[in-house]
């Protein structure tokens, strides 16, 4: 069951987000739980995996949307910086920042879990 004390654990900003969502900590905790579900990882993955830059960045920005609204730093940070590398179109080390956003989603999981 997810709480908001193993979301601050994890290093989310929790207050933040239920300002977000104004108050309403249950919508918040239900939101926090649809993330999983997110179809931009896989689809970020693939993309960056097949060199489809463009269609990366659209993935990369929607998670990158998605995780700050939810004020879930962890995952966001390396999301915003896949973001930044693709608007810019550079050629980085894509893999690595991967490992890291899928690390940080798989601690996530085991925190809440």
């Amino acid at each position: 069951m997810i709480t908001l004390d193993a979301l601050r654990e994890y290093g989310a900003n929790v207050d933040e987000a239920i300002a977000r969502c104004y108050g309403n900590e249950e919508l918040y905790l239900k939101l926090v739980g649809m993330v999983f579900e997110e179809a931009n990882f896989d689809r970020l993955k693939e993309t960056i995996e097949a060199g489809d830059l463009d269609g990366a960045f659209e993935a990369a920005h929607a998670l990158k949307g998605v995780l700050g609204n939810l004020s879930l730093t962890p995952m966001q940070t390396p999301a915003t910086e896949i973001t930044e590398h693709l608007r810019a179109k550079e050629d980085a080390d894509y893999e690595t920042l991967l490992k890291e956003l899928f690390d940080q989603k798989d601690r996530l999981q085991q925190v809440i879990a």
